[in-house]
């Protein structure tokens, strides 16, 4: 008698100590161990109500899981609790939204897998949660949820059968994975949502319909980011349905492909063999890198008036001749531009001549064929010698004589394509240019008008060694004023 009495007094004070299940057992094992005592009849009907009393509250609650959360990919190991939506006491359904936390790639929004009452916060609007520790405590209705040992940690994937249905507020909801997911990524109850499907399952119709009715809302990526409005007429349904394959045909198989291709080897040789060796010696060259855009737009005019009188003489006359003529008559104001180094860096030769190479596409390579002695040309007369020289190329005929004693080099990359570049100074040369495409351009002119500009890009690369970078932006300068200018190159020309 005087076990059972302790165990009445002492029931208010366990449970709030203990969970229900730990208490059942005590007090179980406690009325099991009880002497038999005769008392009156008033005496046993007390302790079989308390006995009652404790398996009816057992039964009203379930185990307190705790809800952790999961490695969210990519390495990450910690994250920041950004919202709470949902505070403890409030009751859950399975895919409802409990939290939002952000990493340093993405936000991920957390959700439930369980039917209860959230016991337990963890965590702070923007406090730190670890990866593997727990979000919250979530006591699930009934002894059949799921033991602690199986904890959720993050949002459960959808089940692989083709139809699901879940328990929420004494009903069961139908949907497939796929409008599962949708209200999900919505933040929607099912269990708020009508189904107009067969025995009411909800359709991604119905997602989409009830979406369209809340205030703000945000639909999913495709491919549910369109809402189509419901058809007019139930005929209107029933007809794309009748378009539909029929799922017991299978869809056909194309055969995959066989690959019968196999790698092969050959030596470098020839002009490849001479670009490996020029290429790795200009690693050793610290470059400085310089663009300008330059308005050819009075040039263009003065090509296409010459252009005739040069072809009556029976020579092309490109843009190229005057690039290279205007670079000549920068060199002579910069001559560290036509210079070369030693290879310990010890000495540096002004060259006399300026024999300026162009960066030429052939059917052998890259080839760089020079102009000879271009201060001593003119602009007719470089157009010839380029003439010469494109045809040796095209024909595989360029010799040493060609390719040899250059001093400055200038790329037409945008022959090919390309606005900017990156240009690599041959050695032993000191500088190069590379040419970008001729562009049609809005531009302002003096008088602050919109005008057709033709603008062409160019980069430069120096070598840093013996040429700071204001000598090569103030070369560039005079060359492009010849240029926008072409004019002024008669005051210079010898």
């Amino acid at each position: 008698m005087a076990a059972l009495m302790t165990v009445r007094g002492s029931f208010p004070v366990i449970r709030r100590l203990v969970s229900v299940q730990h208490l059942h057992k005590w007090c179980s094992s406690r009325v099991q161990k009880a002497p038999l005592v005769y008392t009156p009849l008033s005496y046993n009907v007390s302790v079989i109500h308390q006995h009652r009393f404790f398996r009816t509250s057992y039964a009203a609650a379930g185990p307190i899981l705790q809800f952790k959360l999961s490695d969210i990919g990519e390495g990450i190991m910690e994250v920041t609790v950004k919202e709470w939506y949902v505070k403890e006491g409030d009751r859950v359904s399975q895919f409802d939204s409990i939290c939002e936390v952000q990493s340093d790639k993405a936000s991920v929004t957390i959700t439930s897998r369980y039917d209860g009452v959230i016991r337990k916060l963890y965590y702070d609007i923007d406090s730190i949660a670890l990866v593997g520790k727990p979000l919250v405590d979530i006591e699930t209705d009934g002894a059949g949820e799921q033991t602690p040992d199986q904890d959720v940690v993050e949002t459960p994937a959808v089940s692989l059968e083709e139809h699901t249905h879940q328990e929420i507020k004494g009903h069961k909801t139908q949907a497939t994975p796929a409008v599962r997911r949708l209200a999900m990524e919505n933040n929607i109850k099912l269990s708020e949502v009508v189904g107009t499907g067969k025995d009411g399952r909800i359709l991604k119709e119905d997602i989409l319909n009830f979406i369209a009715r809340q205030t703000g809302a945000i639909l999913p990526p495709s491919p549910f980011h369109e809402i189509q409005p419901p058809p007019p007429a139930p005929a209107a349904v029933a007809k794309p349905k009748e378009i539909r394959p029929s799922p017991s045909i299978p869809a056909p198989v194309a055969p995959r492909p066989v690959f019968t291709g196999k790698d092969h080897t050959e030596p470098l040789k020839g002009f490849h063999k001479a670009m490996v060796k020029t290429m790795s010696a200009a690693l050793k060259i610290p470059h400085f890198g310089y663009k300008d855009e330059v308005d050819l737009t009075q040039l263009v005019r003065l090509r296409s008036e010459l252009k005739g009188v040069s072809e009556s003489r029976g020579v092309k006359l490109s843009y190229m001749p005057f690039f290279i003529k205007a670079a000549s008559l920068g060199l002579l104001h910069f001559p560290v531009l036509n210079a070369s180094v030693d290879d310990a860096c010890q000495n540096i030769t002004y060259k006399a001549a300026h024999n300026i190479g162009l960066a030429m596409d052939t059917p052998q390579g890259l080839l760089v064929p020079n102009v000879k002695n271009v201060q001593m040309l003119s602009i007719f007369e470089i157009a010839v010698e380029l003439n010469r020289l494109q045809s040796l190329g095209a024909a595989g005929q360029l010799g040493t004589a060609e390719l040899t004693g250059g001093t400055f080099t200038l790329s037409n990359i945008g022959s090919i394509g390309g606005t900017y570049a990156k240009p690599v100074i041959l050695p032993p040369e000191v500088a190069i240019g590379a040419l970008g495409k001729l562009q049609v351009l809005p531009r302002f002119n003096a008088k602050d008008e919109v005008v057709k500009a033709h603008i062409m890009n160019v980069s430069w690369s120096a070598d840093h060694r013996i040429i700071d970078g204001a000598t090569m932006c103030r070369f560039s300068n005079l060359w492009k004023s010849y240029l926008e200018n072409p004019g002024s190159m008669v005051l210079d020309l010898k």
